[in-house]
């Protein structure tokens, strides 16, 4: 077993461990999670890997139930953390954009646009929402590969699972979201 494996069951056992010894054994890991999520996002993004990872940590270790079985549930945590951040800052943007901060503005000098990058990540929260209640262990996945930025080995690994499963499962993903959106937007 890895160290982050045994020091992950030490406190799912409740013994003590100083969280920099684990936020140690996780960083990078957490770190290339982050910029492999970031990497996806519009330029000019606001919201950088390393505070996506730091937020994620500071949420992972002031959480009630701070008890991993092993390493696939606390990246599965952390996948998770990461998707509430990015849904936040996504959702904290549009408000702004949409009445938020108002001031005046002259209609004639406007233009349509299509839909901002914020508005797609919250259209896919949205989707991932509905896909959740249908399928639950294929919306972890999702969570996983677009908000943890997970590979599919590394997504089979975490779930326990073949990698041609994960690449089954996130080609239905795919498609079952494509639909959702379409017929709902």
């Amino acid at each position: 077993m890895s160290e982050l494996t045994i020091a992950l069951q030490a406190v799912g056992r409740g013994e003590s461990l100083p969280t920099e010894e684990l936020l140690s054994l996780v960083y990078e890991q957490l770190r290339q999670l982050a910029a492999a999520r970031m990497a996806r996002e519009a330029p000019g993004q606001t919201l950088q890997a390393t505070a996506l990872v730091h937020e994620a940590w500071l949420r992972l270790a002031k959480g009630e139930d701070q008890t991993w079985e092993n390493r696939a549930h606390f990246f599965g945590a952390a996948s998770e953390a990461m998707r509430r951040i990015v849904i936040e800052n996504a959702r904290r943007k549009s408000s702004l954009k949409h009445g938020g901060a108002l001031h005046r503005v002259d209609i004639s000098e406007l233009t349509l646009a299509e839909t901002t990058p914020d508005d797609k990540i919250l259209m896919i929260d949205e989707a991932l929402e509905a896909l959740q209640s249908e399928h639950p262990e294929i919306a972890r996945l999702v969570v996983m590969k677009f908000f943890g930025g997970l590979t599919n080995e590394e997504a089979a690994d975490t779930l326990g699972v073949g990698e041609r499963t994960v690449g089954r499962q996130w080609a239905f993903a795919k498609a079952w979201l494509l639909d959702w959106i379409q017929e709902m937007h």
